[in-house]
């Protein structure tokens, strides 16, 4: 495998302010209605209310690193910083480690919203944009083109590149033996955020992307860039990890995958 693998997911709600300056609300119109209407907008132009990636905030990423046998998960966001915080520190990493980069539909959701969220943001990413122009080697292999492994977007390459093959995250590990989501799904990220629950959001966001991860090295098993005993291993880093952590959504984790 190439190292360091950095796997990673986001969680989103509505750009509330960025939806009262485009359509001119003012604050007597509260965060909540601002987003319905954003929604029904929405759906009367689309037929479901999935916002488009430009306006979609980004409240959380969570990660794992792998870089030999170190195992690491995280979330940027769950100390409370910005948006353009989050960006910009997971673009950095980029730049300090140049990782292959892992994710379910990343090339589909999460980052085209990275790529306008930055924007808006003034954020840097010079490694990451690199097609060859800094670097020869990138105009062969490098995060932008949806052929090359630099950013690996696990979902789009299983289904061959075609949407109507595509799988769900959750479907898929749960027929892996794996956990599968826990906590919540995707659509109640926003509700929860109204409630008050952020730690819940990124707990959720890191069991996604470590089930991810999991699927990535079953997917190196398949390919043949692990063998057997070197899968085995690496699930065993994993799942030791967890079993150290000692946290709520751990312990669910854990309790839904037995060895």
């Amino acid at each position: 495998m190439l190292n360091p693998i950095l796997v990673f997911d986001i969680e989103t709600i509505p750009d509330i302010a960025g939806i009262r300056r485009l359509h001119e609300l003012d604050s007597s119109v509260s965060d909540h209605d601002v987003a319905e209407m954003a929604f029904q907008l929405r759906r009367q132009s689309n037929g479901n209310d999935f916002l488009p990636h430009y306006l979609q905030k980004v409240l959380v990423i969570s990660c794992v690193l792998q870089d030999r046998d170190q195992f690491r998960v995280w979330s940027l966001g769950a100390n409370g910083e910005s948006e353009a915080e989050i960006i910009q520190r997971f673009f950095d990493g980029i730049e300090k480690y140049t990782p292959q980069i892992v994710s379910w539909n990343g090339g589909g959701f999460d980052l085209p919203v990275l790529h306008y969220r930055g924007l808006i943001h003034g954020v840097t990413a010079a490694r990451y944009w690199d097609m060859g122009e800094d670097e020869r080697e990138f105009k062969w292999n490098n995060y932008i083109s949806r052929y090359h492994a630099r950013h690996l977007d696990l979902m789009d390459l299983l289904a061959m590149h075609q949407a109507r093959a595509n799988a769900p995250l959750d479907a898929l590990a749960q027929l892996m033996g794996l956990p599968g989501k826990v906590g919540m799904g995707g659509a109640a990220v926003w509700s929860a955020y109204e409630a008050g629950q952020i730690e819940d959001i990124w707990r959720y966001c890191e069991a996604d992307v470590v089930n991810t991860y999991l699927v990535y090295l079953r997917f190196q098993l398949m390919r043949g860039a692990l063998t057997r005993d070197q899968h085995a291993a690496l699930v065993n880093v994993v799942r030791d990890h967890l079993l150290k952590a000692d946290q709520p959504h751990w312990q669910e984790f854990l309790s839904r995958w037995p060895e």
